[in-house]
């Protein structure tokens, strides 16, 4: 069974990150400098937090706060849903479904090792997919 530390293989365990003490405009800029819709709010190493699209508009725009003032730490979503390596990428499609969630860190031994999203649980099963999809085509008109 496939599992949050094989996509993170492909995917890599780079993550997006800025401290409690960036701004709202700060780290939204550095969100679409990379294409991401989320940061990871880390201080001394430790993960304190994550702020999304989703606190962008919750939190700042229909709270009428001031992007350019206003700190992360302020906004940032701090009650976590964390995966490990070891997590089967099904039992993660469904707690990040069932929660509403698209990014999730994950954790080994507690210590940060990279993030997933909804968009790479969906790349990856349809890449495995297409390479189910092919050996059966194989096996049924090659006879292999």
């Amino acid at each position: 069974m496939a599992t949050v530390g094989d996509i993170l293989r492909i995917k890599g365990t780079d993550v997006l990150s800025v401290g409690p003490e960036a701004t709202v405009l700060d780290a939204a800029q550095r969100m679409n400098e990379h294409a991401a819709g989320s940061v990871l709010v880390i201080e001394g190493g430790e993960l304190l937090g994550i702020f999304t699209e989703r606190d962008v508009l919750r939190r700042v725009v229909a709270a009428r706060r001031d992007p350019a003032v206003t700190p992360v730490r302020e906004v940032m979503t701090t009650k976590l849903v964390t995966c490990e390596p070891a997590t089967d990428t099904e039992s993660c499609a469904q707690v990040m479904s069932d929660g509403h969630i698209r990014h999730m860190p994950v954790l080994a031994g507690g210590r940060l090792t990279g993030l997933v999203t909804s968009g790479d649980l969906l790349a990856y099963q349809l890449r495995d997919q297409a390479s189910t999809i092919q050996q059966l085509q194989g096996f049924i008109f090659d006879g292999r």
